[in-house]
């Protein structure tokens, strides 16, 4: 088994300090041990509720609006309801077209329309959404999962030197010699990111061809909003047990098939 170099570990760093992402978090265990596993459908019932949500009120705006639009032009109204038409159109065909991509296991859309753009933007809306009704954890699981599966599908493969294993700074000791083990097998970069502007620097700085990322399912969205548009990305989020930040836990099995589908 290959060994990585010492210098891989330099990032780690152990104090508890929370991301932003958890700064409501109040010192509580949370709900399951920290653990959201979310069937896939979920994703697709709160992104569906989204987007009735989003062409709802764009659909009272123009209706509220239409008297004094047409008094300005009395075409006015009737163009806009049908372009908010075409509009939600097309967006409920690309809906379609994303769940039966992942049904079929096989993208039906290319990648800048399955895992990029329109997809994660439409993903951090969900998770808005979610996030009122207290179910943000649990719909950002089940997001995750489309996103990896769709990106999955495409088959890439790359060099050993060309991924990127990007992890956390709060896995506990016994994941971390897992995944250290794993990147050793199969001589692949490590870098533990203690905060997402040196995730995103480390990334422009190596220029990876591809990421398995983990991270939790907070931390893993906007993470992917933010490299998933530039770069192939499949990210792997942790159960918490602890709380965040401190001693989570990952599917190592998870993890070293990712790894083998990129390099082998």
């Amino acid at each position: 088994m290959a060994e990585l170099p010492r210098a891989q570990l330099i990032h780690i760093d152990v104090d508890r300090r929370l991301g932003h992402e958890w700064d409501e978090w109040d010192g509580r265990p949370l709900p399951n041990q920290g653990n959201y596993d979310s069937p896939p459908a979920l994703y697709f019932v709160w992104s569906a509720l989204t987007l009735v949500l989003l062409l709802g009120v764009v659909a009272l705006a123009l209706f509220l609006l239409g008297p004094r639009l047409g008094a300005l032009n009395s075409q006015t109204p009737a163009v806009l309801w049908s372009a908010l038409l075409v509009a939600g159109s097309v967006l409920w065909l690309w809906w379609i077209l994303l769940l039966v991509s992942f049904l079929a296991g096989r993208s039906l859309l290319p990648e800048r329309l399955a895992e990029r753009g329109p997809f994660l933007r439409l993903m951090r809306l969900t998770s808005r959404l979610a996030g009122r009704f207290g179910r943000r954890d649990w719909v950002e699981n089940a997001a995750v999962k489309v996103y990896n599966a769709l990106a999955a599908s495409r088959g890439r493969k790359v060099g050993q030197g060309e991924l990127l294993l990007l992890i956390p700074r709060c896995l506990s000791k016994v994941t971390l010699d897992g995944v250290l083990g794993i990147a050793g097998k199969y001589g692949v970069p490590v870098f533990v990111a203690t905060r997402g502007q040196l995730a995103r620097r480390v990334i422009r700085e190596r220029r990876p061809r591809a990421v398995v990322a983990v991270a939790c399912e907070r931390d893993m969205v906007s993470g992917l909003h933010d490299v998933a548009g530039k770069i192939p990305v499949l990210g792997l989020t942790m159960t918490l047990p602890s709380g965040p930040c401190k001693d989570a836990a990952l599917d190592l099995g998870q993890l070293e098939q990712w790894v083998r589908s990129y390099v082998v």
